[in-house]
């Protein structure tokens, strides 16, 4: 059955057996909170730890959402966080960023698991509550100081609960640093304001984004250069980029606000680089030009995202996933001090 399909139709032969309202709404509250309480408890154990060993001021702490049914083409990007860990710690390479950190050290990095998106869909649960589930889970991360999420996509509708709550969590909005192909800002694409293409014209609703930079666009319609102009973002495309990389390889983000939010679509790469996304677009940044624009940032980097990675595209050896994996490894470079 479709992924993105299956929990609607579970809800719906629950209707058609006219199972009772309050029976199934205390269901799907238990099923909520035990996965709470899961991210909850893992969070506590990993801070604790993070904490006994001393000396960290931020400390990136992965968090998968393997959620692939807000897709307008493909629902891969549900697989992706399993197949983003495995390269992670692949015996093909060490476990040392080019910066020389220590992934290793819990002090740099450690995981609190997934929210397991498609045991919530299951119950019932709709979009509405399930981002806030997204949400949450964000904040409880966020609570075991100096913990900080980088959270493993999924597809690109995951930022937006997730930029919500390190905004809410922090008091205030953040600059966002955004690097794709695409701006993902339509209003509703397709009818659906949670569609992975309209989660920045979410974020810049709510006010969660002072300052929002998109990096590598080569795919925008005139409805994305409308709301581009509506919120005030930086729109940087890639027909351009030989003229911008001088100042996009030298930003300097977050001072006035609670810091720097990085959000990376995979398919902001060529494809000759990455080939396992949903939507190949030719005409993509290199991954030194990523390495380059992430690694001269200036900033005070609260929270990451890699997403949009579809496992079922990749090569049979797996090169979008160690590219993906790099991503990661270089974040958390950025993230933990």
């Amino acid at each position: 059955m479709n992924i993105g399909r299956k929990g609607i139709h579970y809800l719906q032969k629950l209707n058609a057996a006219n199972v009772p309202t309050d029976l199934l709404e205390r269901g799907q509250n238990r099923v909520i909170e035990a996965s709470l309480t899961l991210i909850r408890e893992r969070a506590k154990l990993k801070g604790e730890l993070v904490r006994a060993l001393g000396g960290a001021l931020a400390s990136s702490s992965l968090l998968g959402v393997p959620l692939g049914h807000n897709s307008s083409f493909l629902q891969g990007p549900a697989f992706a966080p399993p197949r983003i860990r495995e390269a992670i710690w692949c015996g093909s390479t060490n476990a040392t960023t080019e910066e020389g950190k220590e992934l290793n050290d819990p002090r740099v990095l450690s995981d609190v698991g997934d929210v397991p998106v498609q045991g919530i869909r299951d119950c019932g649960v709709d979009d509405d509550r399930l981002m806030n589930i997204i949400s949450e889970s964000v904040k409880l991360v966020m609570e075991e100081d100096p913990l900080r999420p980088l959270v493993l996509g999924g597809d690109h509708s995951i930022s937006f609960p997730v930029v919500r709550a390190v905004s809410e969590k922090l008091g205030g909005p953040v600059d966002i640093l955004h690097l794709d192909a695409h701006p993902d800002i339509y209003h509703a694409f397709e009818g659906n304001k949670y569609s992975h293409a309209s989660s920045f014209a979410r974020i810049m609703e709510g006010g969660y984004a002072r300052r929002l930079l998109q990096v590598g666009i080569r795919s925008i319609t005139s409805e994305g250069r409308e709301q581009g102009k509506k919120f005030g973002v930086e729109q940087y495309e890639m027909r351009t980029f030989s003229r911008d990389r001088h100042l996009l390889e030298n930003l300097k983000l977050g001072e006035g606000v609670k810091g720097v939010y990085i959000s990376v679509d995979v398919d902001c790469l060529d494809p000759a680089f990455a080939p396992g996304v949903s939507h190949i677009e030719p005409g993509g940044l290199s991954f030194r030009d990523v390495l380059n624009i992430l690694h001269n940032l200036q900033a005070d980097v609260v929270a990451a995202d890699v997403v949009e990675f579809n496992p079922q595209r990749d090569t049979v050896d797996g090169m979008t996933a160690m590219v993906a994996a790099k991503l990661v490894r270089e974040l958390t470079a950025k993230i933990s001090k």
